[in-house]
C-alpha cells in the first residue's frame, strides 16, 4: 500500500509541475506587438543612408560600389512602397516608382559606363525627384541634397579598392 501512495504522490507532483506548461504558460506576459516602423522611420533608416552612399561612391568614382548601393537603394524604396503603399491620402508606392525609376536607371547606366558627368546629372535628378516627392506629400521641409564635405560614415572608405 505504501508504494501505491508513493506512486499517486509522484503522479500528482508531476501533474502540478507539468500542467502550467501544458496550459500554454498561463500567467506569462503577452508578447509585445511587432515593431512596425512608420514612413519617416523607413526613409531615415533605409532610404536616406543609401541615397547618401550612392552619392559618396559616385563622387569617389567607385563604380562597383555605386552599383551595389544603387541596388540596395532600389530595394529600400521597394520595401517602403510595400510596407506603406498609402500615407494619409497619398499614393506613396506610385510616387516612389514614378519619381525614382528613370533617374535610377540613368544612374545604373552611368555606373556601367563609368561616366562621371552622366552620374552627376542623374544623381542630381534623383535628388530632385526625392524633393519633388516630399513636396507632393506636403513634407517639403525635408530637403535632400547632394552630399557635401566629408562622409558621416567615418568608418567606411568610399574610394575604389586598389587592385
Amino acid at each position: 500500500m505504501t508504494s501505491r501512495r508513493h506512486a499517486i504522490a509522484l503522479t500528482l507532483a508531476a501533474c502540478a509541475v507539468l500542467m502550467p506548461a501544458a496550459a500554454g504558460g498561463q500567467g506569462a506576459p503577452p508578447a509585445p506587438p511587432a515593431y512596425r516602423p512608420g514612413l519617416g522611420d523607413l526613409m531615415t533608416m533605409t532610404v536616406q543612408p543609401r541615397h547618401l552612399k550612392v552619392g559618396l561612391a559616385g563622387q569617389e568614382r567607385n563604380w562597383d560600389y555605386l552599383a551595389y548601393e544603387l541596388h540596395e537603394l532600389e530595394e529600400a524604396l521597394e520595401r517602403v512602397a510595400k510596407l506603406v503603399p498609402k500615407w494619409r491620402e497619398i499614393d506613396i508606392a506610385g510616387l516612389i516608382v514614378g519619381s525614382t525609376k528613370e533617374p535610377i536607371e540613368a544612374l545604373e547606366e552611368a555606373a556601367k559606363k563609368r561616366d562621371a558627368a552622366a552620374f552627376n546629372e542623374a544623381y542630381a535628378r534623383l535628388t530632385a525627384a526625392c524633393n519633388a516627392c516630399h513636396q507632393s506629400a506636403k513634407v517639403g521641409m525635408i530637403a535632400i541634397q547632394v552630399p557635401r564635405g566629408s562622409s558621416p560614415f567615418t568608418n567606411q572608405d568610399f574610394r575604389p579598392a586598389k587592385p
